[in-house]
């Protein structure tokens, strides 16, 4: 047996490893490009655009992920196959369409929250109507993931990433805020189109002549799954978005604009590990009966995959001073004394996801629950008492704490599986 069969997470991150890498360049120059053109304070406000974006964004598809992989990996036949899509696709149809009327209706509204202006209200109105371009687009991938079509999933993600790169450098370039604007708007669209493209005459479409078998009382096998994913949906991004606004009034736009572009960093490596694990961990555990089992993927995590990401974050660390001159604009220099929390904290967090997706596959509402707020409520309290004292870096200090207390919760809520032994 080969190494990679024998080691189908590294396999998966293997296979991953080349369209991460093409995805964190062209989002290094991306950033570079945003640093640059539109400046601290611009980043800043693209930031509170992307919170907003995500948290529309997950509720259209409240738990499509997790629950449509479950439900279609546990039915094996087609016909029932294609009852779950028909069903989750009219399902997830109806709450875009809601979503979407939220959005037009109160554009101006939205506009004022997120710019302190009403002239990006167009720009929200076209949000709004492209946002089932998205639900579609989420649907597909997950189709994929679904059936594990991993290689499809990397070829689609490495073709996007290049398309979204030159139209969001072509755009921010031309139109500085506006263009930034406008291409975090329609990238969904541009999303799908590539999906369809690359996804011509390949099997999954066989599920699309089949919109007449909708069968709602799927939908109740996933309602936890439909609780979980909206609580995340809409306390994650809205946590980010009121930390941001703290940042600004408290100290100031800029400063916002820095700590902006320390989670901009830190999604670039994180990118590569959480795509790897979603496509590998989500089918995965959706198969594991027992504790034993679980307890044997757990410890090839912590063997495998957290020592790799302790040496990509070493690497960081010794090279964030050659990195961050590359990547960012002179204006961002702060970024280089914050950026030591952050990795600390993305060290912790990357521990939890071990017990994380378990809680997430097994439904394990109060569990789930618990740790969401737990994590985001320390993360806003902690940046709140200590951003009087240690000014931005307090907010990055906050992520550390607030990782650590939630690692430390998982490891409560799993103490008895330490102890489970092979029968």
């Amino acid at each position: 047996m080969s190494f990679f069969n024998r080691h189908i997470l590294l396999k998966v991150l293997s296979l991953n490893a080349i369209a991460v890498f093409v995805q964190f360049v062209l989002g290094l120059i991306s950033v570079n490009i945003v640093s640059v053109y539109l400046g601290p304070n611009g980043m800043a406000l693209m930031g509170n655009l992307r919170n907003f974006t995500s948290i529309f964004k997950s509720i259209s598809i409240v738990g499509l992920k997790e629950g449509f992989i479950k439900i279609f990996i546990e039915n094996k036949e087609t016909e029932q196959r294609k009852k779950i899509f028909s069903t989750f696709l009219a399902f997830f149809g109806i709450v875009t369409i809601v979503s979407s009327l939220v959005i037009i209706i109160f554009a101006s509204n939205w506009s004022e929250l997120l710019f302190q202006t009403d002239v990006y209200t167009d720009y929200l109105i076209l949000f709004g109507l492209l946002l089932p371009f998205f639900t579609l687009q989420s649907f597909l991938a997950a189709l994929l993931n679904a059936q594990q079509f991993f290689k499809k999933l990397i070829g689609l993600q490495l073709v996007s990433s290049i398309v979204i790169f030159a139209l969001t450098t072509y755009l921010t370039i031309r139109n500085q805020l506006d263009g930034a604007v406008l291409t975090l708007v329609i990238s969904d669209v541009v999303l799908l189109i590539c999906t369809l493209f690359f996804l011509h005459k390949n099997e999954a479409f066989q599920y699309f002549n089949t919109l007449k078998n909708i069968d709602f009382t799927y939908l109740k096998s996933i309602q936890k799954f439909l609780l979980m994913a909206l609580v995340s949906a809409i306390v994650i991004p809205l946590t980010s978005l009121l930390i941001r606004n703290l940042i600004i009034s408290d100290i100031s736009l800029d400063a916002a604009g820095n700590w902006e572009a320390v989670n901009r960093i830190s999604g670039f490596y994180m990118m590569f590990f959480s795509a790897g694990l979603s496509m590998y961990y989500l089918p995965k555990l959706s198969e594991l009966k027992t504790d034993i089992e679980f307890k044997k993927e757990l410890l090839y995590y912590f063997k495998t995959l957290v020592p790799l990401f302790v040496i990509v974050l070493f690497v960081v660390f010794v090279a964030k001073n050659w990195i961050l001159d590359i990547v960012l604009a002179s204006k961002f220099q702060m970024v280089k004394s914050l950026l030591i929390w952050q990795l600390l904290g993305d060290l912790f967090k990357i521990m939890t996801l071990a017990f994380g997706y378990q809680i997430l596959v097994k439904a394990m509402v109060n569990k789930y629950l618990i740790v969401e707020i737990v994590f985001n409520v320390l993360f806003y309290m902690g940046v709140l008492f200590l951003l009087k004292y240690f000014s931005v870096e307090g907010a990055v200090m906050a992520y550390f704490y607030a990782n650590v207390i939630t690692f430390l919760v998982v490891l409560y809520f799993f103490r008895k599986l330490i102890y489970v032994k092979k029968s």
